[in-house]
């Protein structure tokens, strides 16, 4: 007793994935092949090289953020400088209103402090600190040359993220850029193959009806 065939075993994705290849090129023999059908390959080998290009462009453009910053960072580390200021004044955040949350959900604080820098310089100003610091607590805090309160220094570890997620947002933009324009392509060639179709259909259908004979007759 003859066995029964068995199903053919669906092709693997680099078999897919040569098979579109070659049938974007032309290279491939297919006697029912279309023109679009080759279109419609070369569309999806675009859209592939094209999400290529992007992520090659994302990732290097994330690389020259990260080196064209690093160095000012650096400079900023080494012309700025860490000193310990004294908190003097402990503004009222609303604690009296009668809430634990009344002063919101933030750890840090505005407080009036004072600290000195260069040594026998004395400054004062309002710097962040705890919320739970009381006058006369010690906070650290990073000064300029002249002694003035400024923002702490970027270090590589956020220079780093800061660089990866501006290459990632433009990566998902232009992957974005990339569907809306493969979409509108496949759009455009199923819109040409309808045509076609029906076109094709006109032409055909009254001789498979048999319409035509009728009409010669007439």
């Amino acid at each position: 007793m003859p066995s029964a065939p068995r199903p053919a075993r669906p092709a693997s994705l680099p078999q897919r994935t040569g098979r579109q290849l070659r049938r974007a090129f032309g290279a491939r023999h297919e006697p029912l092949a279309r023109p679009l059908d080759r279109a419609r390959a070369r569309a999806w080998l675009l859209a592939l090289l094209g999400g290529l290009l992007a992520l090659a462009v994302s990732v290097t453009g994330a690389m020259l953020l990260y080196h064209s910053s690093a160095p000012r960072a650096a400079a900023d580390r080494i012309r700025l400088h860490r000193v310990d200021a004294v908190v003097a004044v402990i503004p009222d955040h609303g604690a009296a209103a009668g809430s634990r949350f009344a002063g919101g959900y933030d750890t840090l604080v505005n407080v009036e402090a004072a600290w000195s820098y260069p040594p026998g310089t004395a400054h004062t100003g309002t710097v962040e600190a705890p919320r739970t610091a009381v006058p006369g607590a010690v906070v650290p805090i990073w000064v300029d040359p002249r002694g003035n309160a400024t923002t702490p220094p970027v270090n590589r570890a956020a220079l780093a993220v800061s660089a990866a997620c501006t290459g990632t947002g433009a990566l998902l933009v232009l992957l974005g850029l990339l569907v809306v324009a493969l979409r509108l392509r496949l759009h455009a060639l199923d819109r040409r193959a309808d045509a076609a179709w029906a076109a094709g259909w006109a032409r055909l259908e009254p001789l498979w009806s048999g319409r035509a004979g009728h009409r010669r007759e007439e």
